[in-house]
């Protein structure tokens, strides 16, 4: 947000109305204007509490004033400033003449016009000679302090805008909660966390009392004040704290960097099921774009026995367009938000296979398998086939990851295909790849695969037997 907007949110409608303040004791309310500015001051101080303008001076202020609240024919506002600015460069020329008092409602005024040309640096030395002036009145001279606090902090001068807040923090009956919140924004500029923290705890705390929601900002900035005192507070403390903030805030505000925030405390605690549980949330609010995002809820809802959903995270990411910008190119391009690598292609098989939906792990796997630089998505594929009873399909996949290459635990890999091959009876296949496992050097193995030899050839055995016996029977029977 650039100074200007800064400035005029900050500024615009409290100086607007100080300037109407400044010059209303000409008009019949002056007994009500004088017990509304009294109710101001909290102690007293040598400045006066109400004052009139001269005659002259009320006129042209009156002009001023009216110029300030002009309208276009839309019925917007179109204040005439450069009538404004005669007025009071005619008042400037003249002001070793006029009063105290006068000279102080004419620097508020030129304050004013200067932050409406965003010149702040005039502005504050106007703010300057308004507080210089000795019969200035208290509900302006505070008004102009807090102003000129405001725009010190602005331009950078933190310690300055510390002290002018303090000075009128001293000097007005009612300290607001957004008071102490730009002290605590200046003591973090200040690298004062201590006392950052201190204030913007009380500016929420007296928020809360006046029930109304405290602003984000003053949430985010006690978390980073948290934060830079964690060596002092503690790890475990700090993180704790934050917690309980980030909390707050995706609940009041709620924001996928707040979610991705407090996940990422509850990481750091342990608390994994409420990590889980907060990109879930995150999730269900399309607030995630990021691969690493998707890829690490899926992995916590397996974790947690969640693996339905964790596929449905998945296949989601999949699903959801990005548009990126090629860094060479400039070009810009529409992508998946979690892209068809072997790695995620075999994590949403995982989901779908724990999830006991095998239909749909199949061609996730198969898809994989195509892709990957080695034959182990092959022999995965060839066990789901498998263990669906799909025979010939899990001998094919896994003779194409054996060819492929690189694949673990290899001779549990020909003692799997061998047993594929018993199934369907292709005796002659399955001892070749029992013989082939039971050179493993483990013992399991190997005891396994000749145990599995023997098998096969008493089945070979019976199931000649009973060929022949069925054509004993074929024969006798015609």
């Amino acid at each position: 947000m650039t100074l200007k907007i800064i400035m005029k949110r900050i500024y615009t409608i409290y100086l607007f109305s100080a300037l109407v303040l400044s010059f209303s004791f000409f008009s019949a309310n002056i007994e009500a204007a004088i017990a509304a500015e009294d109710e101001i001051k909290k102690k007293p101080i040598k400045y006066k509490k109400a004052r009139a303008l001269q005659t002259s001076t009320a006129k042209k202020m009156a002009k001023v004033y009216e110029a300030l609240e002009e309208v276009d024919e839309n019925g917007e506002s179109a204040p005439d400033y450069e009538t404004v600015k005669n007025i009071l460069t005619e008042l400037l020329s003249k002001k070793n003449d006029l009063k105290s008092y006068d000279r102080s409602v004419m620097w508020n005024a030129w304050a004013y016009l200067y932050m409406q040309e965003e010149k702040y640096p005039l502005a504050m030395d106007s703010y300057k000679n308004l507080i210089n002036e000795p019969e200035v009145t208290i509900g302006l001279r505070n008004s102009a302090i807090f102003a000129l606090a405001q725009l010190n902090l602005a331009q950078g001068n933190y310690q300055r805008g510390v002290e002018l807040i303090l000075e009128w923090m001293s000097q007005v009956e009612k300290v607001t909660a957004q008071s102490y919140a730009l002290l605590g924004q200046a003591y973090f500029q200040l690298g004062d966390f201590r006392k950052s923290m201190s204030s913007l705890e009380k500016s929420i705390s007296m928020a809360e009392e006046e029930q109304y929601k405290p602003k984000e900002n003053w949430y985010v900035l006690l978390a980073a004040c948290i934060n830079e005192l964690k060596k002092e507070i503690g790890e475990k403390e700090s993180l704790l704290r934050q917690v309980g903030i980030y909390e707050i805030l995706v609940n009041l505000y709620p924001k996928k960097l707040y979610f991705i925030q407090l996940g990422g405390s509850y990481g750091q605690l342990g608390r994994e099921k409420d990590y889980m549980i907060t990109l879930k949330a995150a999730f269900q609010k399309d607030f995630l774009d990021k691969e690493s995002e998707y890829l690490a809820l899926t992995q916590l809802l397996l974790l947690n026995k969640n693996p339905y959903w964790a596929a449905q995270v998945m296949t989601s990411g999949q699903k959801k367009m990005i548009t990126i910008v090629d860094d060479d190119t400039k070009e810009e391009k529409i992508v998946p938000v979690v892209k068809d690598t072997e790695k995620n292609l075999k994590l949403l098989a995982d989901s779908w296979r724990m999830a006991q939906e095998i239909d749909r792990a199949i061609p996730v796997l198969e898809k994989a398998a195509k892709i990957a630089k080695d034959g182990q998505s092959y022999v995965l594929l060839g066990n789901l086939y498998l263990s669906e009873d799909k025979v010939k399909e899990a001998v094919d996949a896994i003779k194409l990851g054996l060819k492929k290459g690189k694949v673990k635990n290899i001779s549990q890999v020909y003692l799997t295909l061998g047993q594929a091959y018993f199934e369907l009876q292709e005796f002659n296949e399955a001892r070749k790849n029992f013989r082939i496992a039971a050179r493993d050097e483990k013992k399991s193995i190997k005891t396994q695969a000749n145990n599995w030899l023997k098998y096969t050839e008493n089945e070979e055995i019976r199931v000649k037997n009973l060929a022949l016996r069925r054509d004993y029977i074929q024969m006798n029977s015609g």
